[in-house]
């Protein structure tokens, strides 16, 4: 498994959002985790790139425990986190917002990480001199992306990318993450889209009220299951 979390509590403060929550991402492959608003899946992500630490459990990456690692440890170990809400830095042209991440590669590969970003979401080319700010929730959420894929990772952390994103970059969106994963990344994708989720997923976890409830392979074939656990 190239990510496995282990019995995993955790939340804010004094506030427990999940509890005993396991699952795995393998090597080369897609983990989705559904469920409802407030069911805890931000909350797992920020977990497990390091934003929150946990009260109990594990998480391991590739192998090597990084419960207690900070953020920054975890992404030169290979994990890049697309949080939701389509961030950027708004004053700065599309292409600039690729750059500021480009910078921390070594020299001779920038120009070439910000290009491989660019191929996977051919969109932007025709905006990279724009203002981030004043592109579409669409081309944010790419842009966004984008800029995660050019620090290489090993373990690509999605959540909600294709929320309040109209159709066809929704579809352009679904593409890319298919592609990432036929190239031998692995997604731990955190989405409310089910047919796209299940359909690229190779298992699957439903959280509600901050526990699993719900576990199994993911393939359209899963996909009534998944619906009606989430109408439970």
């Amino acid at each position: 498994m190239m990510l496995e979390i282990e019995n995993l509590t955790v939340g804010y403060d004094r506030t427990t959002v999940l509890r005993d929550v396991s699952l795995g991402c393998a090597e080369h492959g897609v983990a989705a985790v559904l469920g409802h608003n407030g069911a805890g899946k931000t909350t797992l992500l920020k977990a497990a790139i390091g934003l929150l630490r946990p009260s109990a459990g594990t998480i391991r990456l590739d192998g090597e425990d990084i419960t207690r690692h900070a953020s920054h440890r975890r992404v030169h170990a290979g994990l890049a986190y697309v949080p939701q809400g389509q961030r950027s830095f708004e004053q700065l042209s599309a292409l600039e917002n690729l750059q500021v991440v480009a910078d921390g590669q070594p020299r001779s590969r920038r120009r070439a990480a910000v290009q491989e970003a660019l191929d996977r979401f051919p969109a932007l080319q025709a905006v990279l001199d724009r203002q981030a700010g004043l592109l579409s929730g669409g081309q944010r959420q790419q842009l966004a992306i984008a800029r995660a894929l050019i620090t290489k990772p090993r373990l690509l952390l999605l959540d909600e990318p294709t929320e309040g994103i109209q159709p066809s970059v929704v579809l352009e969106i679904e593409q890319a993450v298919e592609s990432l994963a036929a190239d031998g990344m692995s997604i731990l994708l955190v989405e409310q889209h089910v047919g796209f989720a299940i359909r690229v997923a190779q298992n699957y976890t439903v959280l509600a009220a901050g526990r699993a409830t719900h576990q199994g392979d993911g393939g359209l074939a899963a996909r009534d299951s998944v619906r009606e656990a989430l109408a439970l």
